[in-house]
């Protein structure tokens, strides 16, 4: 299914960049976007993330420079049955994070340091088993590559100004095409990066939860990074707004997360879902302790990979994460003071 989902996108946009080819250049115009696309797909594939990770400046760790930070991640894998993949922190205040990669084998999750200054232990692990739920739905190389054509299609749409309009690149619809290659396109384009987002979100949210082994832990968490996001801007994001949708919360500056034209479903919604979740996994557990008898083994809550209940012990709210366990300020790579969480 995702295979076939994955084929499907591709061929959306490869032929919506053909499209604007020919409003601008005619025929001749649509056979360079569909070269230019095919190598755009073909580039796409193995650099995307590569291209990603660059944009958003994020500098690879590991567990010599970043104990803590590498640890959660490294312990979520082994829970996933995944790779470790490469893990990467972003110099940002804005707390957020995302993942890339074609696949699993070739796969790169990144954090902001804002994440970890604001985020408590369990949050930050609820937060890195969603992005590696993206990993193992192989949602990754969707999101990458969407991401990639979704900003070579907003730049041909901002050349066609410059390129169309002429008798002499053979534009069959004059202004008329000129126009449709900078607006609609664009927006187009943002079309399909939804449709990618919205859903995937949810199953992210699902089995990241699974992962961490409390839905609440990440409940909190994209409570916390709405909010920040909402108050923090991130330069490189608005820079590159294509690349929105990879982010586990939309990164833009101002935006409305639950509006039509969002690239991620509700906040709201989404803690929603999680909240339920929670609930059922406590009704199941309780089940489960009933059916086993006071002296099974099950009679206790099962742990989450830090030590803590990974399912409500009541029908009552459960705990919450323990605030920071840091306790420190991160400065990032660039920085200079105080060692972060990473170090």
């Amino acid at each position: 299914m995702n295979t076939l989902r994955t084929t499907m996108l591709l061929a959306a946009m490869t032929a919506l960049f053909m499209g604007v080819g020919y409003m601008i250049g005619g025929s001749g115009g649509m056979v360079i976007a569909l070269l230019v696309a095919a190598g755009t797909n073909l580039f796409s594939y193995w650099n995307a993330d590569k291209m990603v990770l660059s944009m958003n400046h994020a500098v690879e760790v590991n567990e010599k420079n970043a104990p803590e930070y590498y640890a959660i991640v490294q312990t979520l894998a082994k829970r996933a049955g995944l790779p470790m993949p490469k893990t990467y922190l972003i110099d940002s205040p804005q707390p957020n994070a995302f993942a890339s990669g074609r696949n699993p084998e070739n796969a790169a999750v990144a954090a902001s340091t804002g994440l970890l200054q604001r985020l408590s232990r369990e949050e930050v692990a609820a937060v890195m088993a969603h992005e590696l739920a993206h990993v193992q739905h192989r949602d990754t190389l969707t999101m990458t590559i969407v991401a990639t054509l979704a900003g070579a299609i907003s730049m041909l749409g901002n050349f066609a100004f410059f390129l169309g309009g002429s008798r002499e690149n053979n534009n069959p619809f004059g202004f008329v095409g000129v126009l449709f290659a900078m607006l609609v396109a664009p927006f187009a384009a943002m079309i399909v990066q939804m449709a990618v987002s919205r859903t995937r979100e949810y199953e992210a949210d699902r089995r990241g939860a699974e992962i961490c082994g409390n839905p609440l832990w990440l409940a909190s968490a994209l409570d916390k990074i709405a909010r920040g996001a909402e108050q923090i801007p991130n330069p490189d994001a608005e820079r590159n707004p294509a690349m929105a949708h990879l982010f586990i919360i939309n990164p833009l500056h101002g935006e409305r997360m639950d509006n039509l034209f969002s690239t991620h479903p509700s906040t709201d919604n989404r803690i929603a879902a999680l909240q339920q979740m929670a609930r059922e996994m406590g009704t199941k557990a309780s089940a489960s302790r009933r059916d086993a008898g006071a002296t099974s083994p099950v009679d206790e809550p099962p742990v989450g990979p830090w030590g803590r209940p990974a399912v409500p012990t009541s029908s009552a709210e459960p705990a919450r994460p323990r605030s920071n366990p840091w306790g420190r300020s991160p400065t990032g790579p660039r920085g200079t003071g105080t060692k972060g969480p990473w170090s």
